[in-house]
C-alpha cells in the first residue's frame, strides 16, 4: 500500500523512532564519506508553490545522495499553474515519478494531491504543518540531549504550522510541550484536540515565562510567514514581547538548548545575543533537515 507522508499525527511515536534512527545512520555514514545509493536511478519531483532555502536545496541534496534525481516544479513549469485539474496533474505524474515533495500554502492541496496519486507525497510545508521541519527537530534534541523522557518543550509566538506540528510531535514522543502564543493566534483546533489525549502533558498560555519555567528545549519562529506580508505591521504590535531573550533563557532549564526553524528575524522573535548563543544548534537542526528528509524518502520511496 503505497504511504504518504502528509502531518506530523500520520506517524506514531514507533514511525518516529524509526525515522529518528535511520536518519542517524545515514547522517553518520555521509558524514564518514559512505555512500548510500538506495535510490538508484528514482526521480523524485518537487512542486513549489512557496519559495524556499532550506527544503529546496536540502531534498536536491538529499535524493541525489540517495543515488536520484530532483525535478524542481514550479507552477510556471506545470499545467496546472494554467488551469488543469489536480487530479490530472497528479495521475500523469505518477506515471513519471518515484515520489513528490510538495510545499504550498493549503493542506487541502496535499491531501488532494495525494488521493489521485499512486507514488508517495510528502508534505515540504503548508500552512497547516510541516512535518519534515519537525522531525529534524526532534534529530536535533535527541542529539542534544540524548533522548526524550522528561523533558520540557516550549515554543513562544504564533500559532503557526511549526506550533501545530511541534505540539504534535512533542507530545507524540513523550515530551511535556508549551506553547506561549496571543489569544487570537492560537494553534489549529484539531491539534488542539490532539493534545486532550495527553493529560497533563500541554499547556497553552499567553505568558512566556510561565510556558519557558524549566523549559529544556526552546523554540520559536518568526512573528508573520509566507504569504501573511500584509499582516507584518499589525503582527509586530500583536507579538511585541514574544521573544526569545536572556530573561527566558533565565526561567529555563539551566542547559537549555535553542532551536529555529530559519530564517530568523534577529530583535524580534529572537535576540541576536540569544541566536548566537546557541547557533551551533540551530544550525545542526538546519543541517538535520537534510538526514531527516532522507530517511523520509528511503522509508517511503524504496522499492
Amino acid at each position: 500500500m503505497k504511504k504518504d507522508l502528509l502531518k506530523m499525527a500520520d506517524l506514531s511515536a514507533e514511525e518516529i523512532y524509526e525515522l529518528l534512527d535511520l536518519a542517524a545512520k545515514l547522517k553518520y555514514e555521509t558524514r564518514h564519506g559512505i555512500e548510500h545509493h538506495i535510490l538508484k536511478g528514482q526521480s523524485l519531483g518537487m512542486i513549489f508553490q512557496k519559495s524556499s532555502t532550506r527544503t529546496r536545496v536540502s531534498f536536491e541534496t538529499g535524493i541525489y545522495q540517495l543515488g536520484g534525481q530532483a525535478l524542481f516544479l514550479s507552477p510556471r513549469d506545470l499545467q496546472i499553474g494554467r488551469g488543469e485539474p489536480l487530479e490530472d496533474t497528479a495521475r500523469v505524474l505518477s506515471r513519471y515519478l518515484d515520489g513528490i515533495m510538495i510545499r504550498t500554502f493549503a493542506q487541502k492541496e496535499v491531501e488532494d494531491l495525494a488521493k489521485y496519486c499512486s507514488i508517495p507525497i510528502i508534505n515540504g510545508l503548508t500552512d497547516y504543518c510541516h512535518p519534515c521541519q519537525i522531525l529534524a527537530d526532534l534529530l536535533t534534541v535527541r542529539e542534544f540531549k540524548g533522548g526524550f523522557d522528561g523533558l520540557k518543550m516550549c515554543y513562544i509566538g504564533d500559532g503557526n504550522n511549526m506550533a501545530n506540528s511541534l505540539i504534535v510531535g512533542g507530545l507524540t514522543v513523550g515530551m511535556r510541550v508549551a506553547i506561549a502564543c496571543p489569544n487570537a493566534y492560537q494553534p489549529d483546533p484539531e491539534v488542539l484536540a490532539f493534545t486532550e489525549k495527553y493529560p497533563g502533558k500541554f499547556l497553552m498560555t499567553e505568558d512566556i515565562l510561565e510556558a519557558a519555567a524549566g523549559a529544556d528545549v526552546l523554540f520559536t519562529d518568526v512573528w508573520a510567514s509566507m504569504g501573511q506580508e500584509e499582516e507584518a505591521a499589525e503582527r509586530q504590535k500583536v507579538f511585541a514581547g514574544y521573544q526569545i531573550n536572556q530573561s527566558v533563557i533565565d526561567v529555563a532549564h539551566k542547559d537549555v538548548m535553542v532551536q529555529h526553524c530559519l530564517p530568523a528575524h534577529r530583535g524580534e522573535e529572537i535576540t541576536a545575543e540569544v541566536f548566537e548563543a546557541h547557533a551551533d544548534e540551530i544550525f545542526e537542526e538546519a543541517e538535520n533537515r537534510l538526514h531527516a528528509q532522507k530517511a523520509v524518502m528511503v522509508k517511503l520511496m524504496a522499492k
